[in-house]
């Protein structure tokens, strides 16, 4: 065990030059089809063929059929909001000069004052004068402050109280501290049974819109702030199953769902982006749930991850990129096979800055219905610098017991060539990792990390099972015992803050 009071000095200074570095890679073009232009002063009737023709919006980006091999180009600089439906085998990448162009989930800077009205004068709470999507959190002049969301349950008919649902959820009494949002929709509610029970929850889909509340003991939040931006309930881009997709020196924000969402695809590349404040939207309502931890209660699904596949995969990579500020994993793939087998393979997660995030890198394998022959084979996570997992904003959630830096939950997790080498673990808030499978051999080969942790903290669980959970490494006297021995990382340095 080492005393780490330089060691963190160290580590501001490694992760500023290596943030720097991220921001300021160069464009690196590759197209072997068409190349089409977009800027903030373009005009979707152009061609889009040239910088003197570009497109506007992310929407003409979308709607337009490209052919494989095509790219598509963003200016440096620019703002764009909206949302991308991919193509397969397209770039979408940067052109010019300056900072990386932002694409943003957010529908529009909504510090403006008249989109506010007072709701309740005595108690500071505002409303959004006109309906609003769901929104993981509200960020305030580009993170100096962002918004706690209130999370109501549902029942008969009515938003109640989610730690005391007897008692109704009354709007300007529940939102107590400065900044509170709460999002009311509920619109549309659906019939479907949950858990047994059959009650009308609310229904969300993508254009699912309602009533937007914010205190702000300040004043007109348009007034007192000069930006307001919304995790809004969106993907930045949809990939799904589309194959070959490269997604390059783009800056994603503001996003209340998944950054880059995919399913089951191969080739799919995310290098150079910067990914920021994204996730914590609702998901979905499911009415009472009594596997809750907290018991028997309403239960309200936020999510949101930067970079996620969920499904089978066959080359995966996410490089160089600076990912902060996520509700759920900066990077993740998973899936729930449900008895069909899926196999992940060739994933490869190399040199990434990971910042504030409750799970920087998450993975699992949950074989739900028995061994039904899934398998990842082939991940490399490699090179990374991951800094104080659960301590972003995302720690606002139910459940804080379990962010991790490397997080595979306790499922089946069936693995093969699976390596975890070079990366730097520095804080977390619960467990620094969380990497379980039924079978010992599955778990991943630990090599030359280092780990740096608060005395007395969580080094967290590692091995397999298949009989029982194994125990939590507590990170005291023994932790680099714990990490030569049990994580087999005999190479791994150790810590202590």
């Amino acid at each position: 065990m080492k005393n780490g009071k330089n060691i963190l000095s160290e580590i501001e200074k490694l992760a500023e030059k290596r943030k720097n570095e991220i921001l300021t890679l160069p464009d690196a073009p590759t197209s072997c089809g068409c190349v089409y232009f977009v800027s903030a002063d373009g005009d979707d009737e152009n061609d889009g063929k040239s910088e003197a023709t570009p497109w506007k919006n992310l929407s003409r980006v979308s709607s337009f059929e490209f052919a494989e091999g095509d790219e598509v180009r963003f200016r440096r600089g620019d703002v764009f909001r909206g949302f991308v439906k991919t193509r397969p085998s397209v770039k979408y990448c940067a052109y010019g000069v300056g900072e990386k162009p932002r694409l943003y989930g957010s529908e529009k800077n909504y510090a403006d004052p008249d989109l506010w009205e007072i709701y309740d004068s005595e108690k500071h709470v505002w409303k959004l004068q006109e309906k609003a999507l769901d929104c993981g959190t509200l960020v305030f002049n580009g993170g100096e402050a962002h918004s706690r969301k209130l999370i109501p349950s549902y029942r008969g008919g009515r938003f109640v109280c989610r730690y005391d649902e007897e008692k109704e959820f009354i709007i300007s009494e529940e939102m107590t501290e400065d900044l509170d949002v709460f999002c009311k929709i509920d619109s549309v509610l659906t019939e479907k049974p949950s858990k047994g029970e059959d009650f009308p929850i609310p229904a969300l889909d993508w254009e699912s819109r309602g009533e937007l509340y914010l205190r702000c003991d300040a004043g007109n939040p348009g007034e007192v702030f000069s930006s307001i931006e919304s995790l809004t309930r969106r993907h930045m881009f949809f990939v799904g199953r589309n194959e070959g997709v490269t997604i390059e020196n783009i800056c994603i924000k503001y996003v209340g769902t998944h950054a880059i969402s995919a399913g089951t695809t191969r080739n799919l590349r995310v290098e150079g982006c910067e990914i920021g404040w994204i996730g914590g939207a609702i998901q979905h309502y499911a009415g009472t749930d009594p596997n809750y931890p907290e018991g028997r209660r309403g239960s309200v699904t936020r999510y949101g991850n930067g970079i996620e596949i969920y499904g089978g995969c066959d080359g995966y990579t996410v490089k160089d990129c600076y990912i902060y500020q996520v509700y759920d994993a900066s990077i993740t793939h998973q899936i729930t096979t449900n008895g069909k087998p899926f196999e992940l393979k060739n994933i490869k997660y190399i040199g990434n800055l990971v910042e504030n995030c409750v799970y920087s890198i998450e993975y699992f394998l949950d074989e739900n219905r028995g061994v039904d022959g899934s398998v990842i084979d082939g991940c490399l996570i490699e090179g990374n610098i991951l800094r104080r997992s659960g301590f972003g904003w995302g720690q606002q959630r139910h459940n804080t017991h379990t962010p991790a830096h490397i997080k595979g939950w306790s499922y089946t997790n069936t693995a093969r060539n699976f390596v975890i080498r070079n990366n730097i673990f520095d804080r977390a808030a619960y467990r620094m990792i969380h990497t379980v499978a039924l079978d010992g051999a599955s778990c991943p080969k630990m090599d030359g990390n280092t780990y740096i942790q608060h005395r007395g903290g969580v080094l967290g669980r590692y091995g397999e099972n298949k009989i029982s959970e194994p125990d939590d490494l507590i990170f005291d006297e023994n932790a680099e015992k714990a990490v030569k021995e049990i994580l087999g990382d005999r190479e791994g340095k150790i810590y202590y803050c």
